[in-house]
């Protein structure tokens, strides 16, 4: 795997961020089209995000491996950028077999597997050490055995996503307290609201389109979004402060139509396996590599960093019932797998 250099990774988030919604502009199809026509195994690979994005680089690495140690018989082919629809299309897609491969957000697939949204449980991981500790091990298997349930496979490694953190305009945010009565955009999403009501917030959800505008003629007066997404939403012009809180992670899970995959033999289905799980590896050190120097860029453009312990929003969400709320909703099986991971929560 080569490495990717700050300016690509940075145009690439320039271009479409992550978790913006898919702005409708096709991107080409890659692959590795002069081996695919030979191949026995034609397979379709779809995202939402642009072709220099980190996950789509790495991924065009992984279909190339497949194509060489599969001996031309496996081709593996790429529409980036919603060329077959949006989310709630592919995962359709992958479900009926139109498709092979679709890389959800856990927030997207958890609309079919609930529990698949247990790693934004929000305050649950400090850091990525514990991320990782839980979706490579016990907590991840758990949630792979569900996936499997809905006729899908998923893939041992997830892909990185990144942590969201909170930004203010009239003062940092440093411990739960000061979330009291603010008013903060989220997204439509049942367990982001739920957590930011538990810390005493006015969560509004609002389409991304309208952070910008809702910040400057102050509508709300916080919002929350991974670093690359505020960078490049310019969104440090209308606000100060950048609070690390870590209060929400979210990955890819790399998926395949569950017929599709046992329809491959035995050795193709390692080769596979193998080039997507060490993609998805190299994709994180990617992201990590990138975080870092957005950061740098987001502070030489005058916002102030600071990073409050979680103690105190564990404590208010704990005190409020959110954690034994969501316990009862993902079940007490999941939660104890989330719980070794990052300590005692409800």
């Amino acid at each position: 795997m080569t490495s990717l250099t700050r300016r690509k990774m940075l145009k690439a988030m320039a271009t479409v961020p992550a978790v913006l919604p898919a702005l409708g502009a096709a991107g080409a199809v890659i692959g590795m089209p002069h081996i695919a026509r030979a191949a026995e195994f034609d397979l379709k690979y779809g995202n939402n995000l642009p072709l220099s994005h980190p996950l789509n680089v790495r991924a065009q690495e992984a279909a190339e491996r497949i194509a060489k140690e599969s001996n031309g018989k496996v081709s593996v082919k790429i529409f980036p950028n919603n060329q077959l629809g949006g989310d709630t299309d592919m995962l359709s897609q992958v479900r009926s077999g139109g498709l092979t491969f679709f890389t959800p957000s856990a927030l997207v697939i958890a609309t079919l597997v609930p529990v698949a949204a247990i790693n934004a449980v929000g305050f649950a991981f400090s850091d990525y050490d514990q991320v990782w500790k839980a979706m490579d091990g016990k907590l991840g298997a758990h949630v792979r055995e569900a996936i499997s349930k809905v006729g899908l496979y998923a893939f041992e490694k997830m892909w990185d996503n990144g942590f969201r953190q909170m930004t203010s305009g009239d003062k940092a945010i440093n411990s739960a307290a000061d979330m009291n009565g603010l008013k903060i955009r989220v997204p439509v999403s049942p367990l982001s609201i739920s957590m930011f009501k538990g810390l005493g917030a006015a969560p509004a959800s609002l389409q991304f389109s309208e952070v910008y505008s809702s910040l400057q003629t102050r509508i709300v007066d916080a919002q929350e979004n991974p670093l690359p997404i505020i960078q490049v939403a310019k969104l440090y012009e209308v606000q100060k402060f950048c609070s690390l809180s870590n209060h929400i992670w979210d990955g890819f899970w790399f998926i395949a139509n569950g017929r599709a995959w046992k329809g491959l033999p035995a050795d193709m289905q390692t080769v596979v396996a193998t080039a997507i799980n060490d993609a998805g590896m190299a994709q994180r050190g990617d992201i990590k590599a990138l975080n870092a120097s957005v950061r740098a860029d987001l502070e030489s453009k005058g916002l102030a960093f600071n990073q409050p312990s979680p103690d105190s929003f564990r404590a208010k969400l704990r005190e409020a019932g959110f954690y034994g709320e969501w316990k009862g909703r993902f079940g007490d099986e999941a939660w104890g797998l989330l719980e070794e991971a990052v300590g005692k929560l409800a």
